[in-house]
């Protein structure tokens, strides 16, 4: 079964959304489409500044192996920057299909 990993949060103080969405894409493309197991990832943003990234895994042992290398790769600490700490959460739900 794939695990849907759920990201909501909301910019950081001042930060131009442009450079935050180039950012993304670079995570996305450098970093976590070569991690084992991504399936999909797609990101969107809400009305009143939330934003949502919505990640496919084909497990949670495939999540939990990206989650641990992630804050070493340059791209995804650069992303992360973007975020304003208070706001983020990241929920994990089991396909069951």
């Amino acid at each position: 079964m794939a695990v849907l990993e759920v990201l909501t949060f909301r910019l950081a103080a001042d930060v131009d959304e442009d450079r935050f969405l180039i950012a993304d894409r670079q995570a996305q493309t450098e970093f976590l489409y070569k991690q084992r197991g991504l399936l999909r990832r797609t990101t969107a943003r809400g009305v009143g500044g939330e934003w949502l990234v919505v990640t496919v895994w084909g497990s949670a042992a495939d999540a939990d192996a990206s989650a641990t290398i992630a804050p070493e790769d340059p791209t995804s600490s650069r992303l992360k920057a973007f975020l304003d700490p208070s706001s983020v959460t990241t929920r994990r739900y089991q396909t069951l299909d």
